[in-house]
Parts: C-alpha cells; sequence; structure tokens
C-alpha cells in the first residue's frame, strides 16, 4: 500500500492557508460579523483608569479573584460573586494593535491546521482517493481545528453562545475552503 506523503502535499497545505487567510480577512474587513461582539461599557473612562491605577501587566486576569477553589465557599467570596461584576480579563501590551505581527501569527496558524490535516488524511487516504472522501476528511479535521477551540470559552467564561456560532459559521467556511483544496490537488 502506498501512503501519500506530505511532501505531495505541500500545495493543498499553502492553498488552504491562503484560501483561509482571504476568506478570514473578508469576514472581519468587509463583512465585520464579529463586530457586534465587541460592545463598550458604559463607563469605559473609568474601568480603563482603574485598571492604569492597578497596573496589571499583560496577561490573562479574572475577577473576582480566588486563590484557592475552597475560598470559592466563603461568604466574603460569595458576596464578592454575587454583587459583581464576575469578569474574565486579557491585558495586551500598551500600544496600539500590532496587526501585522497578528497577522503573521493567523497564517502560520492556519498552516498548522492545513498541515495537520494533511498528515491525518496522509495516513488513512491513499492516492486516488475519491474527491468527496477527501473532502470529508478533510473538512472534519479542518472544522474541529478552526471552531471547536471556541466553545470552552462559553463554557467556562461566559463568552456569549450566539458569537460561538459566529465562529462555528467560520470555522464551517474555513473547513470547506481546505477540503476543497485538498480535495482539487489530492494526487492521483
Amino acid at each position: 500500500m502506498i501512503q501519500v506523503s506530505l511532501g505531495q502535499l505541500w500545495l493543498p497545505i499553502l492553498l488552504s492557508a491562503v484560501l483561509v487567510f482571504a476568506a478570514s480577512s473578508l469576514i472581519h474587513m468587509l463583512l465585520k460579523w464579529h463586530a457586534s461582539e465587541y460592545r463598550a461599557l458604559p463607563n469605559e473612562d473609568q474601568v480603563r483608569t482603574a485598571i492604569q491605577a492597578g497596573a496589571p501587566t499583560p496577561g490573562q486576569y479574572v475577577l473576582p479573584h480566588c486563590a484557592d477553589m475552597k475560598d470559592m465557599g466563603t461568604p466574603q467570596q460569595q458576596k464578592k460573586f454575587q454583587d459583581g461584576p464576575v469578569a474574565f480579563l486579557l491585558v495586551a501590551p500598551n500600544g496600539p494593535p500590532a496587526m501585522g505581527a497578528a497577522l503573521g501569527k493567523w497564517f502560520a496558524f492556519s498552516l498548522l491546521v492545513a498541515f495537520s490535516a494533511a498528515y491525518l488524511a496522509s495516513r488513512t487516504l491513499l492516492p486516488g482517493t475519491h474527491y468527496l472522501q477527501v473532502f470529508r476528511v478533510v473538512g472534519a479535521v479542518s472544522f474541529m481545528a478552526y471552531g471547536f477551540g471556541s466553545i470552552p470559552f462559553a463554557i467556562w467564561m461566559g463568552k456569549p453562545w450566539s458569537s460561538v456560532a459566529k465562529d462555528l459559521t467560520d470555522a464551517l467556511i474555513y473547513g470547506l475552503l481546505s477540503a476543497g483544496a485538498f480535495g482539487w490537488l489530492w494526487p492521483r
């Protein structure tokens, strides 16, 4: 049995990443269907001032903070949760967003997803496999890789499920594009 080598799949890997990058750019810059997910605080200036006063380093924060799970049940901690706010906060370095670096990392991630899908497909599908079978395998792997990471944020951190639904829609588009690229360029 002759397997497909990863070297034979360099073109669909690259094309898949380029198609996903282009689709993502259209979704976020032209369609802007995620724009409504990011709301402004009504007292943003006061919140910014309060956060600046604490001078947190870039990182991930939660409030109310609980250093140990056994403290969760104390009346003081329960009151903090009851009174709110309950929030998960990501603090980035000061300064304008580094879009070039972020876009480069996004493309690298798209290459990683495409490479992972290629690896799995190369180990489970033979040369000459029908387009639709390649499409199914690569599409499923790509969809899961692009979409399933959003679900834990809804489960554990309160991300709105409507936002997760949009992320999964994006992932479906990315998965379909990846599947099409691999199905079209699969070794015969």
